[in-house]
């Protein structure tokens, strides 16, 4: 089963929600070039792909939560180094195999899909509760 984007992962913020439903997508395509042709070019180019989208989103979600000050904002900051870092963690294991192989593929579901998955629901959600509260109480 692949990365899928559902209900469970809505943000609320159509911008924030859009970006994750694009990552996700990008992780799917990437575990189902695993799985069907493990090409190493292939698995390298998507990951390159979800590396770089991953640096444009984090850095939407931190100017969103500087431009709300939001109080949450270093830890969420230390969170997106550390997918950053797991994702490094890949290209190295993904360059010194011949492809992606079953122990790259079982990294990249616990370092990337489940981690985004939790990021998500816990951290990005939080940001969205804050936002929301922040708006509602001005209109108060």
């Amino acid at each position: 089963m692949y990365a899928v984007f559902d209900e469970t992962l809505v943000t609320g913020n159509e911008m924030i929600d859009n970006q994750h439903k694009e990552l996700i997508g990008k992780i799917a395509a990437l575990e189902e070039a695993c799985e069907t042709n493990r090409d190493k070019a292939t698995a390298v180019k998507l990951l390159n792909y979800l590396a770089d989208y991953t640096d444009f989103h984090f850095q939407a979600e931190e100017k969103l939560q500087e431009e709300m000050s939001y109080p949450g904002f270093a830890e969420h900051k230390t969170q997106h180094e550390e997918f950053r870092r797991a994702v490094e963690e890949l290209h190295a294991m993904l360059e010194e195999e011949e492809g992606p192989t079953d122990t790259f593929v079982r990294a990249l579901n616990e370092t990337v899909t489940d981690w985004l998955f939790r990021h998500i629901k816990g951290f990005d959600r939080s940001v969205a509760e804050y936002r929301n509260m922040r708006q509602n109480s001005e209109i108060l």
